[in-house]
């Protein structure tokens, strides 16, 4: 099949190389050259615009930062709009606002041109390793198209219902990710202050019900200080936001993400933007009063 792909990032580099190594012909945009030059060497094309991915590709896959960068690659001036034709689909694997999504949807729709929303978990790991979660939101035709392409980037396919949905569940999941990321950061951080090796503290959390894969990955990047980002705290930063605002537009109260997003939103203006999420716990550990708990 003739795929296109933009946003050969962190995530989006190694989901690219398992479809050209599944058999397909791959055309690509970057801003950058160099970052292309792997894929020209595998024998995909470079283009000049994602209107020249999609003028090249039946499917055509964006894996970009946020949802400005999707709707003007997608909508904008030399965007995949200008040059799909009808009976293409375009494969947004990028984590955005739901709401955008179906207005990216309704557009393409009007030109014939399917949409699937398929955000995905795993982080880096799972790009590299092709163990993603993907929760897709769009027409069942589509992804049934699709259904070949995604398992060559992971074995969990979920379909949530129409545009839109993939992106709920995405922003539902990071939630549920960044509450738990605050809960190890203040359990290891009680544990230090206590005395306590933290590393055996979260063995025994490990082995209980608390429990969980952030406790395994950014548990253990805090006890052994290791902030060098797997993906950066301002990617979480944008999540949450994602997450609050629709809760907002839902009517729904989320008191504990209101308070995880104070911490990041602390992170990013102390310039830590960068690191990686475990660094919340330097956060508590500053917010924190130096004071021996035997003199109060």
């Amino acid at each position: 099949m003739r795929l296109g792909f933009i946003g050969l990032g962190t995530m989006g580099r190694p989901m690219a190389f398992h479809l050209v190594g599944g058999g397909h012909s791959l055309a690509f945009f970057v801003r950058r050259p160099e970052a292309g030059l792997p894929f020209t060497s595998a024998g995909a094309t470079a283009c000049s615009s994602p209107a020249a991915v999609a003028e090249r590709s039946e499917v055509v896959f964006t894996m970009v930062t946020g949802t400005a960068d999707v709707e003007q690659i997608v909508l904008g001036k030399d965007g995949v709009i200008q040059g799909a034709r009808p009976g293409s689909l375009v494969i947004d694997m990028s984590t955005i606002d739901p709401t955008a999504t179906r207005a990216l949807a309704t557009t393409l729709g009007a030109q014939e041109i399917d949409m699937l929303d398929a955000p995905v978990s795993g982080g880096p790991q799972g790009a590299q390793a092709a163990t993603l979660t993907i929760m897709v939101g769009g027409p069942t035709r589509a992804l049934d198209l699709a259904k070949p392409l995604l398992h060559l980037l992971g074995p969990t396919i979920i379909h949530l219902g129409n545009n839109g949905a993939g992106q709920t569940a995405k922003a539902c999941h990071q939630l549920a990710l960044l509450v738990t990321a605050q809960g190890v950061a203040e359990a290891l951080a009680l544990a230090g202050r206590s005395g306590l090796d933290l590393e055996r503290v979260r063995q025994v959390m490990l082995g209980g019900v608390a429990s969980s894969r952030v406790l395994e990955l950014f548990g253990a990047k805090m006890v052994s200080r290791d902030f060098k980002a797997g993906i950066e705290s301002r990617l979480y930063h944008k999540d949450l936001g994602i997450a609050l605002d629709l809760a907002h537009d839902r009517g729904l109260a989320l008191p504990a993400a209101a308070v995880t997003m104070q911490h990041v939103n602390a992170l990013v203006g102390k310039g830590r933007e960068r690191d990686d999420l475990s660094v919340l716990i330097t956060l508590l550990e500053e917010m924190s009063a130096r004071v021996d708990p035997s003199q109060t």
